[in-house]
């Protein structure tokens, strides 16, 4: 897992060139919200279990049919399941937070996801819409904790809700 500051440094590296005002740039940008980014993990950290509570919560009153007999999350385990889910993309985009990088959900979240739940015949419609709900729980947090949100908290859960996203081809 590489954060915004290595990722820089090895583009940079990689074409043998100092930075421009552009590399500055982001590294200016990272360390500006840095405090924020972190105090923004802390909220997440400290509210955990009632994110992925109310976000499924939501979830469920939104798509009904997920806890029908024949929908995803019809069963104690298919239920568990999907807040367990829930959980591992809030923890791993609160990485992604302190990182400034969404290299961490690549490698530990996205990568061979969307073909894991297709062979388990799990709708990837209803995550997409469980991440952003994340997304705006989080944002109500982090604003209730008097931290200023910015594109730096939408950006690990807009990767994860593109990435999984369908695709033209």
């Amino acid at each position: 897992m590489r954060d915004a500051v290595t990722s820089l440094i090895k583009n940079y590296d990689v074409t043998g060139r100092y930075f421009d005002r552009d590399g500055i740039e982001k590294l200016k940008s990272y360390f500006e919200t840095g405090t924020a980014r972190v105090q923004a993990a802390a909220v997440i950290n400290g509210n955990a279990a009632a994110l992925v509570k109310q976000a499924g919560s939501r979830l469920f009153v939104e798509l009904p049919e997920l806890l029908r007999p024949g929908g995803n999350a019809y069963t104690t385990r298919r239920y568990a399941a999907c807040l367990r889910d829930m959980d591992y993309y809030l923890r791993y985009a609160s990485y992604a937070l302190v990182a400034g990088n969404t290299d961490v959900l690549d490698e530990r979240v996205l990568q061979g996801l969307r073909e894991t739940y297709n062979s388990l015949g799990v709708p990837i419609g209803p995550t997409v819409v469980g991440i952003e709900i994340l997304k705006e729980l989080v944002k109500e947090q982090v604003a209730a904790a008097g931290i200023a949100p910015g594109a730096w908290l939408d950006q690990p859960f807009e990767h994860m809700t593109r990435e999984l996203s369908e695709r033209d081809i």
